[in-house]
């Protein structure tokens, strides 16, 4: 019985994207950056746990589907996540609620998950891109584990 192209080797497609792999790095980022925040932030709490999933929800939505211009279409979603969590962080900064050294972790991640996001969907919008694409965002390796 052939294997699924969603499923393969007992791994889903988006586990293989190193853009998915660094998103859930960042959720871990993130959810150390909300357990020290201040009483009276918990708008921006909330923001940045709904923000940071969707990064890798966009993902993996987009890594499970065959329309090209469609898995365009999540990693934009999951790129227009990624940039409000960098808005976010620096709102944090500026309310002196995280440090500098914690913004600098943040934004690095970010600035990569951005990158291979956009190299991905403007892969997929050509119609060019086929498969899940590798989302490392270099010249076409994927994550090694």
């Amino acid at each position: 019985m052939p294997e699924s192209p969603i499923v393969m080797n007992d791994r889903f497609d988006h586990e293989k994207l190193d853009a998915y792999a660094v998103a859930v790095d960042f959720v871990g980022i993130a959810t150390t950056l909300v357990s020290d925040l201040p009483r009276g932030r918990a708008f921006l709490a909330d923001q940045l746990y709904r923000a940071s999933s969707s990064i890798v929800l966009n993902i993996a939505e987009g890594a499970g589907e065959f329309a090209p211009r469609e898995k365009a279409r999540f990693y934009r979603m999951a790129r227009r996540s990624a940039t409000e969590c960098a808005a976010i962080v620096d709102v944090l900064f500026k309310f002196k609620a995280i440090d500098e050294s914690a913004r600098a972790t943040a934004r690095g991640l970010l600035v990569r998950i951005v990158a291979m996001l956009t190299r991905m969907a403007q892969q997929f919008d050509s119609g060019t891109g086929s498969g899940s694409g590798s989302g490392s965002g270099t010249d076409g390796g994927s994550r090694e584990d």
